[in-house]
């Protein structure tokens, strides 16, 4: 069964929709239910991003929890990472994030894990999720959105509150070795979400300066949602760092699970480069270990990797997968093109904040800037960048693409939508799990002329047969 007309909010990974259309404090409720009845923890990790629905949407989810004999453990407002780490390191049975990370300013959602900060998707149990709260919907008629009687016989949970966050700083201090760093400046952009109060508590150690943009979280979003993958959005962080003379810029969305790079120039850095320097970082760590990666992008970080003497792991993108993957060959570390960056100590999980902590320390040792570290590999696997297409039939259009090129492809896998490769260019074309779109990611072997021109011969072949 597929989402009906009450729980469209639920997606392939995640909760996510308009409140109160599509999620509001009665649904919320539900989901508790449907949570604990999947699970059956004992005691669980719950917080919530900057929106001014959360504190609603976590009273409402609790509810739904202890009346199901769930104790919660409520770590306030956090980022996603904070309600993995508070999972994992409190040895919790499960965690639940409420938050719609860079979704508009009126969309609210939830995350949800197992012990461990084990994922939950579609694929593990959100599909059963679902289901669950569709019979009690049905049950009640869909008129009072009141869930039957509680057994009595089940003891209510309790609600505690946990401050989590000093601990979880002194975790992320962890992965750096601060008797490495020396001053530098970097411009910092919260983009009024929740990675301000971190900062805050992680400067008290760093000997950077930082110049603060929107840093106070306010879930109105003055700014605009907080979604650096946004070209516009970029504008402000990269006029910033020329404007200050910094060493270094950094974005983050909403729930900063996602970090987005600057160099010294103002210049935006592709997250696909940022796997291939972290992975190196992570094999000096973790000498000859497994690192993951996506399949959209993949010769300069296979390049890296095998050079440091690792072994590059291909997996389907999504964290669910990605964290999957890495716990099954037991990765060092996963990386994504799209800025979500997982790590072994940080139990296989992403976060948004060990990433920019590990380039400022490679900046500090290595002693030359950020466009001096990815220039070379630029210059040597140049990109696209994800081009979005929406097309009215995707399906057909991957298969006349695939049928166009097939013969001359010296490679093709389907682990993630259609990837071909030839001898000088490559290309990935995959339908979103999150939005009505195609998106298309093309790389050469040096060679910007070439990129160019099969760019757009690829897009002119899709838009022609989708």
């Amino acid at each position: 069964m597929r989402s009906g007309t009450y729980v469209g909010c639920f997606k392939a990974y995640d909760v996510r929709g308009r409140v109160p259309q599509e999620l509001n404090p009665p649904l919320a409720r539900f989901i508790g239910r449907a949570y604990a009845a999947l699970i059956h923890p004992r005691k669980v990790a719950v917080g919530h991003d900057v929106r001014s629905t959360s504190p609603e949407l976590v009273a409402a989810l609790c509810e739904g929890l202890t009346e199901s004999g769930v104790d919660v453990v409520d770590i306030g407002l956090v980022g996603t990472e904070e309600v993995y780490f508070a999972t994992f390191s409190l040895g919790l049975d499960g965690g639940i994030m409420v938050t719609a990370s860079h979704n508009p300013r009126d969309y609210n959602g939830m995350k949800f894990t197992r012990e461990q900060g084990r994922p939950i998707s579609a694929d593990t149990g959100l599909l059963q999720m679902e289901e669950t709260v569709m019979e009690e919907l049905r049950r009640d008629g869909y008129v009072h959105w009141a869930p039957p009687a509680r057994d009595e016989s089940v003891p209510r949970g309790t609600v505690s509150k946990a401050d989590t966050r000093p601990k979880y700083v002194e975790h992320l201090l962890t992965y750096i070795d601060v008797s490495k760093l020396r001053p530098l400046k970097i411009v910092a952009n919260a983009g009024y979400g929740g990675a301000g109060p971190v900062l805050d508590m992680l400067e008290k150690s760093l000997p950077f300066q930082f110049v603060k943009l929107n840093h106070v979280p306010d879930g109105s979003f003055p700014a605009g949602v907080p979604n650096p993958m946004l070209p516009e959005n970029r504008v402000v962080t990269a006029e910033a760092v020329v404007a200050e003379k910094a060493d270094l810029g950094i974005a983050w969305d909403g729930d900063f699970d996602r970090c987005f790079f600057f160099d010294e120039t103002g210049g935006f850095v592709e997250g696909y480069y940022l796997v291939g320097l972290l992975a190196g970082r992570a094999l000096k760590r973790h000498p000859g270990a497994a690192i993951i990666h996506d399949p959209r992008l993949v010769w300069n970080t296979e390049e890296i990797v095998r050079e440091a003497g690792g072994t590059p792991v291909v997996s389907k993108s999504g964290h669910a997968f990605i964290k999957e993957k890495m716990r099954a060959v037991d990765a060092a570390y996963g990386g994504e093109m799209s800025a979500h960056h997982y790590f072994k100590e940080f139990s296989y999980c992403d976060s948004g904040m060990i990433p920019w902590l590990q380039v400022a320390e490679a900046v500090c040792e290595q002693g030359r800037p950020l466009s001096a570290m990815v220039s070379e590999r630029i210059a040597k696997y140049p990109v696209s960048g994800e081009i979005n297409l929406t097309l009215g039939d995707p399906l057909r259009a991957l298969a006349a693409v695939k049928d166009r090129y097939r013969s001359a492809a010296l490679g093709v896998d389907e682990i993630d939508g259609l990837s071909m490769e030839f001898a000088r260019w490559r290309f990935n074309v995959r339908m979103s799990n999150t939005e009505p779109v195609v998106r298309v990611n093309v790389e050469t072997r040096a060679d910007k002329d070439l990129l160019r021109e099969k760019t757009q011969e690829l897009l002119d072949a899709l838009e022609k047969a989708g």
